[in-house]
C-alpha cells in the first residue's frame, strides 16, 4: 500500500517536470489521457486481494487467535521455515475479515490453496475475529483444559452463540455483537425485554418463582430446544468464502 503513496523520482507529468509523483497521482494523470479498459477479476485475483499476514506452520498446522487451521497437503511443510527472504521463516497467509473459517497459504508451487479451520463443520455461520475474541473473553476457560479442549469448546460457545442470534433467542447484547460483524439481517429476539443475559455457552440462571416458561424464554443450548421451538433462519448467505464464484458474478 505504500508504494502507491510514495512519490517516485522516474514518476514525471510533463506539466510538472520538477515534480515526482506518487504512483496513484501518475495514473490519475495518464488515465485522463488514454482511458481504461475495464477487466473483470478472477477468483484468483480475489485470493490475492485478502489481507495477508505471516504465520509459522507447526506441527499442528496454523495458529492464529487461538483458532487452528490445518490440512493433510501441510504435512511436507510443518516445522519448515518458509524459502521467501525476509519473513522470519513464517508463510503468507491470506484472510477473509469478515469470516474466519478458512484461510488461503502460499506453498512453495505460488498458489494460494485453502487451509480449513479444524472446527469448521461445527460452526455453520460466518464469524470475525471481534466476535470470536468475545467469545475468548466471556466463555470459561477450565485450565486442566488442555489447548485442544480449550478451542474445542469456544468453537462451541461460538456455535451457540450464532445460532441464539439468528433464531431469535439471542439478548440485545448478543445482537449487537453479530449486527456489527455482518451485513446479514439479524432476526429480532423473541423476548426483547432481556436486555441482559449470558453472552456465552453458560446457562441463564433464573430463580423457582419464575417457573418453567422463564426458563424456556432463555434456552441456551438449542440442540435441547423442544421440538416447533427452534425454526433456524434459511441458510442462504452463510456458505463459505468462494472467491471463483465471486468472480463468476462479476
Amino acid at each position: 500500500m505504500h508504494y502507491h503513496h510514495r512519490p517516485y523520482e522516474g514518476l514525471r507529468h510533463p506539466l510538472m517536470p520538477r515534480k515526482a509523483l506518487t504512483p496513484n497521482q501518475m495514473w490519475a494523470a495518464l488515465i485522463t489521457v488514454a482511458g481504461y479498459v475495464p477487466v473483470p477479476l478472477t477468483g484468483r485475483d480475489y485470493l490475492e486481494l485478502l489481507p495477508v499476514r505471516c504465520q509459522a506452520i507447526t506441527p499442528a498446522g496454523i495458529t492464529i487467535h487461538h483458532r487452528t487451521y490445518d490440512a493433510d497437503l501441510l504435512a511436507p511443510y510443518r516445522g519448515q521455515a518458509s524459502p521467501v527472504a525476509g519473513r522470519g521463516g513464517k508463510w503468507e497467509i491470506h484472510y477473509n475479515p469478515h469470516d474466519a473459517r478458512q484461510i488461503w497459504i502460499r506453498l512453495t508451487d505460488g498458489e494460494l490453496t485453502e487451509i480449513p479451520w479444524i472446527h469448521r463443520d461445527h460452526v455453520h455461520q460466518p464469524f470475525n475475529d471481534h466476535t470470536w475474541q468475545h467469545i475468548r473473553t466471556h466463555a470459561h476457560h477450565n485450565h486442566h483444559d488442555d489447548s485442544q479442549q480449550h478451542e474445542a469448546h469456544l468453537a462451541d460457545a461460538l456455535d451457540q452463540l450464532l445460532r441464539r442470534v439468528h433464531s431469535g433467542h439471542a439478548t440485545k447484547t448478543e445482537q449487537a455483537l453479530l449486527a456489527r460483524a455482518t451485513t446479514a439481517p439479524i432476526p429480532t429476539a423473541r423476548h426483547p425485554q432481556h436486555d441482559t443475559g449470558p453472552t456465552t455457552d453458560e446457562p441463564a440462571q433464573h430463580s423457582d418463582s419464575q417457573g418453567a416458561d422463564s426458563e424456556n424464554d432463555s434456552i441456551d443450548d438449542l440442540d435441547d430446544a423442544p421440538d416447533g421451538d427452534f425454526s433456524p433462519n434459511p441458510a442462504a448467505g452463510f456458505g463459505l468464502y468462494n472467491a471463483h464464484e465471486e468472480a463468476d458474478r462479476w
